[in-house]
């Protein structure tokens, strides 16, 4: 795991959080420096306020966004590489047991429970990160996209005028009203929609038949299903009380509860249905590959230098803290450099 460091940095602010900063700075030189077999050496030379050059400061200003993209991509990876595996095995032993092969009693039985336990456990395996259709994202979650029935572009531009009252989440949850109105276009009536729906976490698009496509995080998918009413004018909804909808949610990408081993016709669509599902999971780790690759690059980017011209600032920036003689600087100084002796510095240094 690589560990990104912010592209901000700050002067030095005069009295503890001036000394604080430069604490952390020194430690992070020190080490450096320690790491690189050279020993860390001060300049005397006085340096106004005004001439301070900015630093980096110390472990509070890692990038934690990007460390997580990273730990997100890395942990897909797993999943996907453990589930790959998992159906490469129920592939051999499926074509095994095909070809009148002798294979252990209950092992297909077995491999195929193993690999559907394992899918289950996608969402959490995956840290969140990857969807059902298999969709990696990072930071954002994964999402559940599914149709509400009735709404498509064609029958929203169809009839009269109509207020859609959306209800999420229950009793006591505020309505996010949509007002259809005739002769809108459907980049207006998604629009519509995604405006009054987003604020209940929910985004609208269109697909290419023209039917609605809403999407919500995973972790919001269950109560939204359970909850979702919907009440309008008596065109298009029946108008009064809300009513309860059910919604489509778009299947997910591998369906191993559906697999059958019963018979040789089962098994055949089993294995056919493996390959397939072997087939996503390549292009899923493919993607997820690259966004790791590209979290790391972004790393690279934003890695500190860690040249003579950096170190001598440094250097610099600590020579005219240490010129100002105050309680604050020099007990702050006193805990970075706490435990750091010239035996351990020599012993570092020997391992090279």
């Amino acid at each position: 795991m690589q560990i990104a460091p912010l592209n901000s940095s700050s002067s030095m602010a005069t009295g503890k959080s001036r000394s604080v900063s430069l604490a952390d700075d020194l430690g992070v030189a020190a080490a450096s420096e320690v790491a690189e077999g050279q020993p860390a050496s001060v300049s005397g030379t006085a340096v106004s306020a005004t001439a301070t050059p900015v630093l980096r400061s110390g472990l509070s200003h890692w990038d934690q966004g990007l460390n997580g993209e990273l730990a997100s991509a890395q942990q897909t990876l797993d999943f996907l590489d453990q589930s790959a595996s998992q159906l490469q095995s129920l592939k051999s032993e499926l074509s095994a047991k095909l070809a009148g092969q002798q294979t252990r009693d209950n092992q297909l039985d077995a491999k195929l429970r193993q690999f559907s336990t394992t899918w289950d456990q996608r969402q959490t395996r995956s840290g969140g990160s990857l969807s059902s259709q298999l969709a990696y994202s990072s930071p954002a979650p994964a999402v559940q996209r599914f149709n509400i029935r009735g709404l498509n572009i064609k029958n929203l531009q169809s009839g009269g005028k109509e207020t859609l009252s959306f209800s999420v989440g229950g009793a006591g949850q505020s309505l996010r009203s949509v007002n259809i109105d005739p002769g809108l276009s459907a980049d207006e009536i998604v629009q519509r929609f995604d405006q009054a729906l987003a604020p209940a976490n929910i985004r609208v698009s269109a697909d290419d038949s023209g039917a609605l496509v809403f999407s919500t995080g995973e972790a919001d998918w269950a109560s939204l299903r359970d909850t979702l009413s919907i009440k309008g004018d008596g065109i298009r909804f029946p108008a009064g009380q809300l009513n309860r909808v059910r919604p489509d949610a778009e299947p997910a990408a591998i369906q191993p509860a559906g697999w059958q081993i019963s018979d040789v016709e089962s098994m055949r669509q089993t294995l056919s249905q493996v390959v397939q599902a072997l087939n996503r999971l390549m292009h899923a780790r493919e993607a997820v590959s690259r966004a790791l690759a590209q979290a790391n690059s972004r790393v690279d980017r934003a890695a500190p230098s860690d040249d003579a011209a950096t170190l001598s600032n440094l250097a610099n920036s600590f020579a005219a803290s240490t010129s100002q003689p105050d309680y604050t600087s020099f007990s702050s100084i006193t805990a970075a450099l706490l435990g750091i002796s010239r035996d351990r510095v020599l012993s570092l240094l020997s391992l090279r």
